[in-house]
């Protein structure tokens, strides 16, 4: 049974960072792909930062230059650096594993397993 627990959470500051980290059991790291996703009060889920197995990675355009997703396969842990804080960033943050599948768009993601969410909020 996969389970991915996120921590790093907190209020911080415009300007400020954090360092979200999502400790998965039950899957392997080395495969699939992971991802950050988050959603603010109001508004639809946005996937934020993705990562497949071969370490290549994406980033929604509102967090280029700011977010830098990452993971340590020996730890199973998937991390998310934030930079930057902006109020606009406020939201729970929430990792997500999958596994990969090709279609006709290509190789895709297909996210299967989710934690339970860390909260941040950026105060101006």
């Amino acid at each position: 049974q996969v389970q991915l627990v996120e921590s790093g959470g907190g209020s911080v500051q415009a300007g400020g960072s954090l360092r979200l980290s999502c400790a998965a059991s039950g899957y392997t790291f080395s495969s699939g792909c992971m991802g950050w996703f988050r959603r603010a009060p109001g508004k639809e889920r946005e996937g934020v930062a993705h990562i497949r197995s071969d370490g290549s990675t994406t980033y929604a355009d509102s967090v280029k230059g700011r977010f830098t997703i990452s993971k340590d396969n020996a730890k199973n842990t998937l991390y998310l650096q934030i930079n930057s804080l902006q109020p606009e960033d406020t939201a729970m943050y929430y990792c997500a594993a999958g596994i990969m599948f090709t279609s006709v768009a290509g190789r895709q993601c297909a996210y299967t397993n989710w934690g339970q969410g860390t909260q941040v909020t950026v105060s101006s």
